[in-house]
């Protein structure tokens, strides 16, 4: 009995500690979701720039990494089409692309340098779409996309990783269902993300038991967020030596309380 009731004290969990977004005393069932994030282009950035016109043959010129970006793109959009979800990966670098430097430039083929840092990519798709009809191109066509739109999952998760993400938006749910979900020692309560604002590094913890998660502002991540699923009791109390001599203890005492029991009679 005695071994039962410290087994139950050390892994027992309240079903409130792990459901997802329980009703408020005060809530309905419909919630305002906050604002969508927006990403603009930052120093260190890798953006994707694909430029067509009426003619092939001089849109070339604008294209030295179409081939791998060509590739790059078709090959999410089939998985897109297929239903399976981006892949973790760390090797959003090693795909060609303009890196944004310091100044917050881009250099492109015969345009030279392009100020794009602080816009979104549309507003450097328009930027860049009149350079080109300033007589280089003809009806041109620019796309211009986030090569590594990164987030990073640590914690208790799944699989813990860094992911990119293809369409440039995703939120804090869905993060963590590409990393398989919180395991059942993840402290749903506590959920932490760390972002970058203004050069410095923000802290803030969301509740994933609340439905006041979809209204808050961690609800959409931004590139480069953090997302730290901090280990719950039963993680601490599954590793904890005192928790795991314990049995040990008490079945060698059961056992010996047997021997002198039987010995007695």
């Amino acid at each position: 009995m005695l071994m039962f009731c410290v087994l139950a004290l050390t892994s027992c969990i309240n079903q409130k500690e792990i459901a997802y977004f329980q009703k408020g005393n005060q809530q309905t069932d419909t919630i305002a979701i906050a604002k969508a994030y927006t990403p603009t282009i930052q120093s260190g950035d890798i953006l994707g720039i694909y430029v067509t016109s009426l003619n092939p043959v001089a849109s070339s010129f604008f294209n030295p990494y179409a081939g791998a970006q060509t590739s790059s793109t078709a090959d999410n959009a089939a998985n897109t089409a297929a239903g399976i979800s981006p892949q973790p990966s760390t090797q959003a670098t090693s795909t060609p692309g303009y890196l944004v430097d310091a100044s917050g430039n881009i250099e492109l083929p015969l345009l030279g340098d392009i100020k794009v840092a602080g816009l979104t990519t549309i507003q450097a798709r328009d930027l860049i779409r009149e350079k080109l009809k300033a007589g280089y191109l003809k009806e041109p066509t620019v796309n211009v996309r986030f090569l590594n739109y990164k987030i990073s999952v640590m914690g208790e998760v799944a699989r813990p990783s860094v992911y990119v993400i293809p369409n440039e938006r995703i939120t804090l749910p869905e993060a963590l269902s590409l990393a398989g979900d919180l395991t059942i020692y993840g402290k749903r309560t506590n959920v932490m993300v760390i972002r970058d604002v203004d050069g410095k590094k923000e802290f803030a913890t969301v509740d994933l038991t609340k439905r006041n998660v979809y209204s808050s502002p961690y609800y959409y991540m931004h590139a480069n967020d953090i997302i730290y699923v901090e280990p719950g009791r039963g993680r601490v109390a599954q590793t904890d030596k005192t928790y795991q001599i314990i049995p040990i203890v008490l079945s060698a005492l059961s056992f010996i309380a047997i021997i002198l029991n039987y010995t007695r009679k």
